[in-house]
């Protein structure tokens, strides 16, 4: 199951308390796909989703909830929909949560919410209900797609008067349904655990250590390497210029503090610039060997080309 299933799966597994129960039934119910006189309905493809909902309906409104599958095709998963068959029942359920189901604009009833952990079984519903989040792998993501707009906005409203988050949630238009979103692994984890998934909560932070820790060996191994490239391409140009100073008169040509690095440096090619200075007799710092072979580049750069190498 994708990391999203799996979130509402956990979710579902919560006890909540009678008040909580009401609270989460609403936000099933009010953010599914309708919420009116003529239909409440939502589709999930999350099996355990559509018993909650149901069970929910059920037990807080007295009402009847129907589960039907659409079976699978071809790659796609089996969707769950969840129906109050009746005029009689779905009267009977907009009365409990305090709807008409004659509202010109859909809204949140915050009268269903009676104590302040309802807040947080409100928001398990509603994201059970339209919710997903995207798999930490490969984003930090959390949406909510509601067919509302107001109602969209009150959910933003909600969500940003629970957190005070630093960036208020997203909000955009997707194929006519509208989409409120937080981005970023904190906010994320944050409301994840706040509706109760805290098992999601600890993979995607797990997730993103991981990623962390990998970025940082990458840019480690990637220092190191442009470290080894420049080192390389440092030594080569040194030993082009031993062997044009060799070539032009050998190692008597140079003077005599530098003859014993050059030397040195001919016959190790791959030792840093401390590894040879440790070699020299008295040792030299890094700097003072670099300084050294500096001096020596200056002297080959004044030699004329050649070709062919003698070493003394």
């Amino acid at each position: 199951m994708s990391f999203s299933s799996n979130t509402k799966t956990e979710l579902c597994r919560i006890q909540a308390a009678d008040c909580c129960r009401k609270a989460e039934c609403y936000g099933l119910l009010l953010f599914g796909r309708c919420f009116s006189a003529q239909s409440i309905t939502l589709t999930t493809e999350n099996r355990e989703t559509a018993r909650r909902a149901a069970e929910l309906t059920a037990g807080i409104t007295g009402a009847f909830a129907d589960v039907s599958v659409s079976p699978r095709k071809g790659d796609r998963k089996s969707a769950y929909t969840v129906s109050v068959p009746g005029e009689n029942q779905i009267e009977q359920v907009l009365n409990q949560l305090g709807h008409t189901g004659r509202e010109i604009s859909l809204r949140i009833n915050l009268a269903n919410l009676e104590n302040d952990c309802c807040r947080s079984a409100f928001l398990r519903g509603a994201f059970l209900s339209c919710g997903t989040v995207t798999d930490p792998s490969r984003d930090y993501r959390l949406e909510f797609v509601v067919p509302y707009r107001n109602l969209a906005r009150d959910l933003t409203a909600f969500l940003t008067d629970i957190f005070e988050l630093d960036v208020n949630p997203g909000m955009l238009n997707r194929k006519g349904s509208y989409v409120v979103y937080l981005k970023g692994s904190e906010h994320v984890s944050d409301l994840l655990t706040f509706l109760g998934a805290g098992n999601a909560a600890m993979e995607l932070i797990q997730v993103r250590m991981l990623k962390e820790v990998r970025n940082n060996v990458n840019r480690k191994t990637n220092f190191e390497a442009a470290n080894i490239e420049k080192t390389a391409s440092a030594a080569a140009g040194q030993l082009m210029a031993l062997k044009k100073i060799f070539a032009g008169g050998g190692v008597s040509a140079l003077p005599e503090e530098l003859r014993e690095l050059a030397i040195l440096r001919y016959r190790n090619p791959d030792l840093s610039l401390r590894e040879l200075g440790q070699k020299l007799d008295p040792p030299l710092s890094r700097s003072g060997v670099n300084h050294r072979l500096r001096r020596i580049m200056e002297l080959a750069d004044r030699l004329p080309a050649t070709e062919g190498e003698s070493h003394d």
